[in-house]
């Protein structure tokens, strides 16, 4: 390993580091911070994103060597006690485990699609603005064999920190791209041959009831609002069946049953 002790918050070499709450609000020009032994540990083994380096607290350091194992070869390994962490971070890191990633060249929507296999399952976020629920959205499609997630341009930024940490690090290993609109998403799933499915609790039939293509795409909407009526209007709709009285699951819970549902689904 590349270890390198870090006296000086100040240091330019762990300046990504610097702020990281006010960072997160501003963006970090193609960058992203992952968080936590278990985050690490997707962000090397996948090697989706390409690690730059990693700030660790000097007594963790001991207990992260099978994790460093995982890392590219020479990627510095910076180590600090907790008063320097802290006054990096500008905060206090109880965890004690960062990394900076590079996000790199995100692939174009027709690209992924073309890659999935032919019978492949597709998350759809549609307008989801909370980072714990994009987080959730992305550790239910690794759960569940998902095989790509899609967002509209309105949803929030999966490779956001607490979005990550949410997922459990499936946001660094399950693909995904950001198209423009949900009707344009819809456009590029019908050129690839997509079936597509949107959940509402007004939907027209169960999911149970539903058969299940070869290529579906699942869309889910934001709670309260839901999916917009003009996508409702033009693609085939579905419903999870509650209790009655009772119409409303979060949005996360939702993704789960469908997803897990339709994993196994045959037709």
């Amino acid at each position: 390993m590349n270890i390198i002790r870090i006296e000086d918050p100040a240091d330019l070499r762990v300046a990504p580091y610097l702020s990281i709450r006010e960072r997160d609000l501003v963006g970090r020009e193609g960058r992203f911070v992952a968080e936590g032994k278990v985050v690490l540990n997707v962000l090397f083994a996948a090697g989706r994103f390409q690690a730059e380096s990693v700030l660790v607290l000097e007594n963790r350091l001991a207990g992260m060597t099978e994790t460093l194992a995982l890392a590219p070869d020479g990627m510095p390994v910076y180590v600090a006690s907790a008063a320097v962490i802290d006054a990096i971070a500008g905060f206090h890191m109880h965890r004690g485990i960062l990394a900076i990633g590079s996000k790199g060249v995100a692939p174009s929507v027709d690209d992924m699609l073309a890659a999935l296999p032919e019978r492949a399952l597709v998350a759809v976020p549609v307008g989801i603005s909370n980072h714990d629920n994009i987080g959730s959205i992305f550790r239910n499609a690794a759960a569940f064999g998902a095989d790509a997630v899609l967002l509209d341009e309105t949803c929030c930024d999966p490779l956001y920190r607490k979005a990550i940490r949410v997922s459990v690090g499936a946001a660094l290993k399950v693909p995904f791209a950001v198209g423009g609109t949900a009707s344009e998403l819809a456009d590029a799933l019908s050129r690839h041959g997509f079936g597509q499915l949107a959940l509402s609790p007004a939907g027209e039939a169960d999911i149970r009831d539903m058969p299940r293509p070869g290529r579906l795409a699942l869309y889910l909407g934001t709670e309260g609002e839901g999916l917009p009526e003009p996508l409702l209007k033009r693609l085939t709709t579905a419903r999870i069946r509650m209790a009655p009285g009772f119409d409303s699951l979060n949005v996360a819970a939702a993704s789960a049953i469908a997803l897990h549902y339709f994993t196994d689904a045959t037709g």
